[in-house]
């Protein structure tokens, strides 16, 4: 009997292992397919070469800048009054002299009419003075004093009237009909910041553009310049540089110097205010041996560059001049023609595997085939009556 149990569980238990296998074989197909390609970043060295060459190596600085104009007054009136008449707007192209506004004159004609009574009184004092034969030294200084208060009487009615102090176009009227006044007494000084009525010569246009420190040392006047027009698409224009800042402006952390740029000509459409990119010839060198700037290895004072020749790469010292914006000029060490390597590092990366729920491979339920036989729960349990 104990044997044809024996001969009765064998079977149960082959069968039980191939489901097993089956199942295990299954699981693997699933992880598989759900998985994806490897995780991983990857550095791929990518070598290159590129000749050496003969040409011209230059090197720029730039920043962002404004257009103004290069000639500009601020009108103000000499004579304090409420205003009486406004003869421009904005736009308008005005003569030097031209009369822009005026003032109520009345004040200062009383003022006037006092000053010549007064004068008038001083010189009668004096004539009296003289044909009684009397000392006339103090009679003549009343006359005098009374001449100098009549001229600035008739400064002040003069001061009414706004004259424009240059031939421009008005470019702000910061006042209105009926409003006050305030005297000033620098007329037509450019270093106002605003007057009654600011002036500017709209044909002589130049751009300020706020250097970084860095940059700014390396500036100095004459030097060329292209400016870029924002605004304008496709406007660029040939500017020198005519002043750099000698006191540096900080913004917080950023310390910039301020850059004045004369244009060698006004193109089309450019106004006061609009922004310009500025790009500053800093150095320039004609006809020089040149490589791209990423061939050039730099370790303190030494500068190397790996040449490669019939595909074997050789290191060699060189002797590098004016360091341009793409290339590096060399004064030693290369000549035209050769090739050197350029090294570029890129980086791959790839999916995440895929792993199926719970980790690893799935078991079966109840553990597989359990240990004595059979399904879970006994198998076929019959066999063991």
């Amino acid at each position: 009997m104990p044997a044809a149990l024996g001969s009765l569980r064998r079977p149960a238990v082959a069968v039980n292992a191939v489901l097993a296998l089956l199942l295990a074989g299954g699981a693997f197909w699933a992880y598989e397919t759900l998985s994806g390609p490897a995780t991983g970043t990857a550095a791929d060295a990518s070598v290159r070469s590129v000749p050496v060459q003969q040409g011209t190596v230059t090197a720029t600085v730039t920043a962002d800048g404004s257009v103004e104009s290069a000639s500009t007054a601020s009108a103000s009136f000499v004579t304090g009054g409420t205003v009486t008449s406004i003869a421009v707007h904005v736009g308008d192209r005005v003569k030097k002299g031209q009369v822009l506004a005026k003032v109520d004159p009345a004040p200062a004609q009383r003022t006037l009419s006092a000053a010549e009574a007064d004068l008038a009184a001083a010189r009668d004092a004096l004539a009296r003075a003289e044909d009684a034969g009397s000392d006339t030294s103090s009679a003549q200084n009343e006359v005098t004093r009374a001449q100098l208060g009549v001229d600035e009487a008739q400064a002040g009615v003069d001061g009414t009237v706004l004259e424009a102090p240059m031939a421009g176009t008005v470019v702000a009227v910061n006042g209105t009909l009926g409003s006050s006044s305030q005297p000033s007494a620098q007329q037509g000084s450019a270093d106002e910041a605003s007057g009654f009525i600011d002036l500017a010569d709209l044909g002589k246009l130049q751009v300020t553009a706020a250097f970084a420190e860095a940059d700014a040392t390396k500036l100095k006047e004459k030097q060329a310049a292209t400016v870029t027009w924002n605004a304008l698409s496709g406007t660029r224009q040939s500017a020198k540089v005519v002043a750099v800042d000698p006191q540096a402006t900080t913004d917080g952390t950023v310390v910039t110097y301020g850059v004045t740029l004369s244009l060698d000509k006004v193109p089309a459409g450019a106004k006061p205010g609009q922004t310009v990119s500025v790009s500053v010839v800093t150095g320039e060198v004609a006809g020089a041996l040149s490589v791209t700037s990423a061939a050039v290895t730099t370790v303190g004072n030494r500068h190397t560059v790996t040449v490669v020749a019939n595909g074997v790469q050789e290191t060699r010292q060189v002797e590098i001049g004016l360091e341009g914006d793409q290339v590096t000029q060399i004064i030693s060490g290369l000549t035209a023609g050769e090739q050197v390597v350029i090294r570029t590092t890129t980086t791959t990366t790839g999916g995440t595997q895929g792993r199926l729920p719970g980790g690893g491979f799935g078991g079966l339920t109840g553990g597989g085939a359990p240990a004595g036989g059979g399904f879970p729960g006994g198998g076929t349990g019959r066999a063991g009556r």
